[in-house]
């Protein structure tokens, strides 16, 4: 077990960090490369795009291994293996790596490449979820093949496959959230469903059905009377539920599309993005039943279809997909700056803040830093020029360091 004084404010502990709103406290670097800055780097066992969450001193991640480890040669599906892995925060070494089976429902690699010769499902893989850690277990969610548990020495505590098997294009991409004696899994994608499973027992205690076109992770906020709401971003609206419950306590209008960010909330507001088309809104929370005309603030026509913001001192920042910086007004929803990023790439992941530092990372052209104001000013532009393999998961900070990942390694950037 991680002892309670390490649990605290240095903690990554799920996507996003602490009540994903992805900043942290601490400075951290604003420059870096293969020289400079860099703590140490450690080999991937397998490939994935899952962001690293950080506990105590260690790292959890999640990646495959045994099929579609090469562009070239996909191998057999049957040796699929999915891993969850844990690593020491301070030396980077590997603690352990525990494996389940896949389900032989998951889908096979899509796609072609210049080769023609099969590649990943849509450049991402089978470990896109980030796991999530309550200091005692750690939970990992591999899409058609279900949730693991693993304690903190990596014994397996359960395995839960029955929360659906049918697959969509890109994969799964939504993280498990714990919660009290509850683990959240949005399996829209697998089965239309959001589940509330038991943390000790991988049982099911509530679902909620009918979940539909949704790849985000689900979001826990209070109201203004201190009431904590469960929510959930999905296609056409965003439903607010009881976390121990289930019970639908509100809904309103919303995304007449595909949902993949993952909402933020802060002093009784949710904030929402998604869609091809980009949208974004704010809904109060504390409504009841259809609270389109009463609790919805503002929408607008700029937003993200993948990516997933962060709020700082009333201003919304995220990295668009279509590789376009954003700031917007989180009263009104009016937009400050859009500033085109360094790369003609889709961005995927998402943006993290440390202090007054926001990190936009791209895919294939290193990580931009801005500051983080409504006046747009860049600070610096990283890159690992040994790197040679994409960055789509989204960074993590602990102790004022940056932890990435890629499909080969694992970085760990600290000022030295």
């Amino acid at each position: 077990m991680i002892s309670a004084a390490n649990a605290q404010s240095n903690d990554w502990p799920q996507f996003r960090g602490v009540n994903g709103l992805a900043s942290a406290l601490g400075d951290a670097p604003t420059t870096w490369s293969d020289t400079e800055n860099l703590v140490w780097k450690q080999k991937i066992p397998g490939r994935g795009s899952s962001s690293p969450i950080i506990v105590g001193d260690r790292i959890f991640l999640t990646s495959y291994t045994g099929y579609g480890q090469h562009d070239d040669d996909a191998g057999e599906k049957t040796e699929l293996r999915l891993n969850t892995l844990c690593f020491d925060r301070v030396t980077g070494k590997l603690i352990w790596n525990k494996s389940i089976e896949a389900n032989s429902e998951e889908q096979d690699l899509t796609g072609k490449s210049k080769k023609g010769k099969k590649k990943q499902v849509a450049g991402h893989g089978f470990a896109s979820g980030t796991p999530c850690c309550d200091g005692k277990s750690v939970f990992a969610f591999f899409g058609a093949t279900g949730a693991v548990a693993f304690d903190i020495d990596g014994n397996q505590l359960w395995q839960n496959d029955e929360l659906g098997h049918k697959t969509a294009g890109f994969g799964s991409a939504s993280s498990p959230i714990e919660h009290g004696d509850f683990v959240y899994i949005n399996a829209s994608i697998e089965s239309n469903t959001l589940f509330a499973l038991d943390k000790k027992t991988g049982k099911v205690i509530w679902k909620k059905d009918n979940i539909l076109k949704c790849w985000s992770s689900p979001c826990i906020a209070e109201n203004e009377r201190g009431e904590t709401e469960l929510i959930i971003n999905q296609k056409f609206k965003v439903i607010g539920l009881n976390p121990k419950s289930g019970e639908e306590i509100w809904t309103c209008e919303g995304i007449e599309d595909y949902v993949v960010p993952t909402p933020i909330a802060h002093q009784g507001i949710i904030y929402c993005l998604g869609g091809r088309s980009n949208k974004a809104m704010a809904i109060k929370l504390g409504g009841k039943g259809d609270v389109t005309d009463t609790h919805r603030l503002w929408m607008t026509n700029v937003g993200a279809n993948v990516t997933s913001p962060v709020l700082h001192e009333g201003h919304l920042y995220w990295a668009s997909d279509k590789g376009i910086a954003n700031c917007m007004n989180a009263s009104d929803g009016e937009s400050v700056f859009r500033e085109r990023m360094p790369t003609k790439a889709r961005v995927y992941g998402s943006i993290v803040r440390s202090g007054n530092k926001l990190y936009l990372t791209t895919r294939d052209s290193g990580v931009w830093v801005l500051a983080a104001a409504p006046e747009f000013r860049e600070l610096a532009l990283n890159k690992f020029e040994s790197e040679d393999s994409m960055f789509n998961a989204s960074p993590a900070i602990s102790h004022g360091q940056i932890l990435m990942r890629t499909d080969k390694f694992l970085y760990c950037i600290g000022n030295k």
